[in-house]
């Protein structure tokens, strides 16, 4: 009877965490300790109103999919730059941004100061949310 209750409860704690991680997930969080990022730093340009910098790993596949998401917001906006850091090669900017899961998305305003993050597979409201804060768009 000892080994029903444990799995009940294991399988309590995994709905709970389940639910949580899917609630939580792909949210654009406004940093609370902004930080600068250069081009030098990262290896590539940053763009001109603003900057998604992910965080991925290899094997990860919300990653692919968190990297056509933003290359698809950038393809549209000559103004914004995507650049995908491969975490385990940057472990220097892994522990400067306390990166612990991938895909993290970091967005960058003109200047290079991180704004926003997202942890998780990014959503596209919340993407297009965020960046509407960072660089709103001009009326026509």
């Amino acid at each position: 009877m000892t080994g029903v209750w444990i799995v009940l409860g294991a399988l309590a704690v995994a709905l709970i965490f389940g639910g949580y991680r899917k609630l939580t997930d792909g949210r654009a969080k406004e940093e609370s300790k902004p930080l600068q990022l250069t081009a030098p730093a990262l290896g590539a340009e940053l763009g001109s109103k603003a900057t998604f910098v992910q965080f991925s790993a290899t094997v990860c596949a919300p990653c692919r999919a968190t990297h056509r998401l933003l290359s698809s917001v950038v393809a549209d906006d000559p103004t914004l730059a995507h650049i995908d850091i491969d975490a385990e090669t940057r472990l220097d900017l892994v522990t400067q941004f306390g990166i612990t899961r991938t895909p993290s998305v970091l967005l960058l305003d003109e200047a290079g100061v991180v704004r926003h993050r997202i942890i998780g597979a990014a959503r596209k409201t919340e993407v297009l949310g965020a960046l509407e804060a960072v660089a709103p768009r001009q009326a026509a």
